[in-house]
């Protein structure tokens, strides 16, 4: 579907090189490198040192990269707008040729509604709160885009969630979800070759 309405005939056309976004939530800037919120951007730094992506450049309302994985290839992108500005940073998306939001966008977030780390693959659905998916979802126009949730600590009682997610992690915590970042870049991997359920069958946990 285009953004006028119509249907997109090139979505179903087998030549049409098939691109993956995945996009990292979090904040720019050293203040906020090692805080919860920004767990996403730890996920992309990993998939792309993993794969020996370029360094991520800056490009408009974003940091970038990309490179073939299996053929196909994959864009990073890290919006530089602030949290709760994120999509702001995805308004170009669908003038890619063949991009289907439900079908070739991956957001990884940080969830302070899950155990650090816990994994939750989803294929779309509401933004529990979350201020970068609420952002998204309503520059999109739509919450039906695969996401990636990442535990990071339920926020204790009368704490300030604001406070909580934009605080680093302890060191124990921190070591829980570094651990499982060359699974989740694996992960990553194998949403863009396979889809958003055969993720979900491997690495909800």
């Amino acid at each position: 579907m285009t953004p006028d309405g119509g249907a997109d005939t090139r979505a179903s056309d087998s030549r049409v090189p098939r691109t993956r976004v995945v996009v990292g939530l979090g904040n720019p800037g050293p203040r906020y490198d090692g805080t919860r919120h920004n767990v996403g951007w730890w996920v992309l730094d990993r998939f792309a040192y993993d794969r020996d992506f370029e360094p991520f450049e800056r490009s408009g309302k974003r940091l970038e990269t990309s490179g073939e994985v299996d053929g196909r290839t994959i864009v990073l992108v890290k919006p530089r707008t602030y949290m709760n500005r994120s999509g702001l940073a995805l308004t170009t998306l669908w003038k890619m040729d063949g991009f289907e939001v439900a079908r070739d966008l991956l957001v990884v977030t940080d969830d302070a509604n899950l155990d650090v780390g816990r994994v939750r693959f989803r294929p779309g659905g509401g933004t529990g709160g979350h201020k970068g998916l609420r952002s998204v979802t309503g520059v999109l126009g739509t919450g039906d885009y695969a996401r990636l949730r990442i535990g990071v600590g339920v926020a204790p009682a009368g704490a300030d969630l604001s406070d909580w997610v934009l605080a680093e992690m302890s060191p124990d915590d921190e070591d829980v979800v570094v651990a499982l970042l060359p699974e989740l870049s694996e992960a990553v991997a194998v949403w863009a070759e396979d889809g958003v359920e055969a993720a979900m069958n491997r690495f909800n946990r």
